[in-house]
């Protein structure tokens, strides 16, 4: 749980111990009833659950609709983490013990072959991610993407059939004071929906030193232990952000990330999932005002850019995020027929999916650091140097670009801060970070430690490596 500055991630990591109470019934007194109660009470039931009387029932307000509609598409996430003994605050531990506590969380199906948006903190380190479906059934899930500075990830289940996907909304046009839902696993009790307003927009929230959330909807929704990475939702029934965090001591004051930043961070985690495994032979995309997809630069011999992506497969496609999730599960050599409109005319085309690794070049140095950790770097700029030297340090290298969903953005690594060294050696010029990849000592470990200098700080951390790129030499 990342809790700073009294704002703490809505989701649990200790045990849920809860009592409920049953009204005590013994005192009550009952008499017999008599034929013509038991009748008229018979006719007045079926008055009441006439599908007549439920058609014109002031009850069904738009937040029951709302709420029947999304609700099926939200899954409960439960599993247990390992985590140090004194951080989960067991009185009198050792620094150096651990212990399994109980975690829970909220997702949204995207996807219905099953794949789950969450936050990142809901399955981070869950070795056996367990999701509790709508129709109660509780399925094992595997972690596909992750980011870690976004607080988000991606978990695919099979749950057998199709499964309901949310509808979504837009952060765009939100106003304060307009109505939300939220549901999700509030302290274990699944399926809690609760309502409020939105009560201010564009807050920027720091969790700890080294991550800040950015841009985020305040709402007064009843948000809980165990709501992170369920939907809000408005009152038609869209999902218009996904709940990340509480005010610790405040009530009605939580958070969530506006669904079009959400999902453009998805996206990207996506499509550099899909890019690791098969290629369709479009290099550029950009989405028009009217969220055309169109293509920028076409491998594909017969694309061009320009053309307008309309359907890929049997998926209506309008925008990256879509395109992301047709690609979803495409192996190389399968053939998929992917619809466009050019110019006004329709065009159908069958695309031969392309292995990513096949043909190319033998990856280089920078190659394998981009791809292994997912950073770009550039050596210091000579007055930048001289400081460092200043500092004590040999030197560094200025981060200029991190990967998506890599280890380096996983692990809150930024662009502009100095990496100052990896593992036992230090990377003061370009040719000793050429030599660090290349070294053997470093591709027999999964996880190495890294060093980066920030605002005047030191800070260090450990990373689990990517799977390294294949050389073909």
């Amino acid at each position: 749980m990342a809790v700073a500055k009294g704002i703490s991630a809505c989701c649990p990591v200790v045990r849920l111990a809860a009592r409920v109470y049953m009204l005590n019934t013994t005192n009550a007194s009952f008499t017999r009833p008599t034929l013509s109660a038991i009748l008229a009470g018979v006719m007045l039931v079926g008055m009441l659950t006439s599908p007549a009387a439920d058609a014109q029932s002031p009850r069904e307000t738009a937040v029951v609709k709302a709420y029947r509609e999304a609700s099926p598409s939200v899954v409960n996430i439960h599993g247990q983490k390992t985590i140090r003994a004194t951080a989960a605050g067991f009185a009198g531990a050792s620094p150096d013990s651990f212990r399994q506590v109980n975690g829970m969380g909220t997702g949204v199906v995207i996807d219905p072959r099953g794949y789950i948006v969450t936050n990142f903190h809901v399955v981070e380190d869950v070795a056996d991610i367990r999701v509790t479906l709508n129709d109660e059934r509780t399925v094992s899930a595997e972690l596909i993407a992750y980011s870690k500075p976004d607080d988000l990830a991606v978990i695919k289940i099979d749950a057998g059939k199709p499964l309901p996907v949310i509808r979504r909304g837009s952060s765009k046009d939100l106003m304060v004071g307009e109505p939300v839902l939220a549901i999700g696993n509030a302290f274990g009790y699944e399926n809690t929906l609760t309502q409020g307003i939105i009560s201010a927009l564009h807050r920027d929230v720091p969790v700890n030193e080294t991550q800040e959330y950015r841009d985020l909807i305040q709402t007064s929704a009843g948000i809980n232990p165990g709501n992170s990475g369920g939907p809000l939702l408005n009152i038609e029934g869209q999902m218009i952000g996904i709940n990340v965090a509480v005010r610790v001591g405040a009530q009605q004051i939580a958070f969530t990330i506006p669904v079009d930043q959400a999902l453009e961070t998805v996206t990207s985690m996506i499509e550099d999932y899909n890019r690791k495994r098969s290629t369709l032979g479009i290099e550029g995309l950009f989405a028009t005002d009217s969220l055309d997809l169109q293509v920028r630069q076409a491998n594909a011999t017969q694309l061009e850019p320009g053309d307008r992506i309309i359907r890929v497969g049997e998926r209506p496609v309008n925008d990256r995020f879509e395109l992301a999730l047709a690609a979803l599960e495409l192996t190389p050599g399968e053939k998929i027929t992917m619809s466009v409109d050019r110019g006004g005319e329709h065009k159908d085309y069958t695309l031969v999916a392309g292995d990513p690794v096949a043909g190319t070049r033998n990856p280089t140095p920078a190659d394998i650091v981009w791809e292994w950790i997912g950073i770009r770097a550039e050596p210091l700029a000579v007055a930048a140097a001289r400081q460092m030297h200043g500092r004590g340090y040999k030197g560094g290298l200025r981060i200029i670009s991190i990967r998506n969903g890599s280890p380096a953005a996983r692990h809150g690594i930024e662009p502009g801060d100095v990496l100052l060294g990896i593992h036992e050696w230090r990377t003061a010029s370009m040719d000793e970070l050429e030599m660090i990849v290349e070294h053997p000592d470093l591709q027999r470990i999964a996880e190495t430690k890294f060093y980066v200098y920030r605002s005047n700080k030191t800070l260090w951390g450990y990373m689990q490596l990517a799977d390294r790129p294949v050389s073909r030499r």
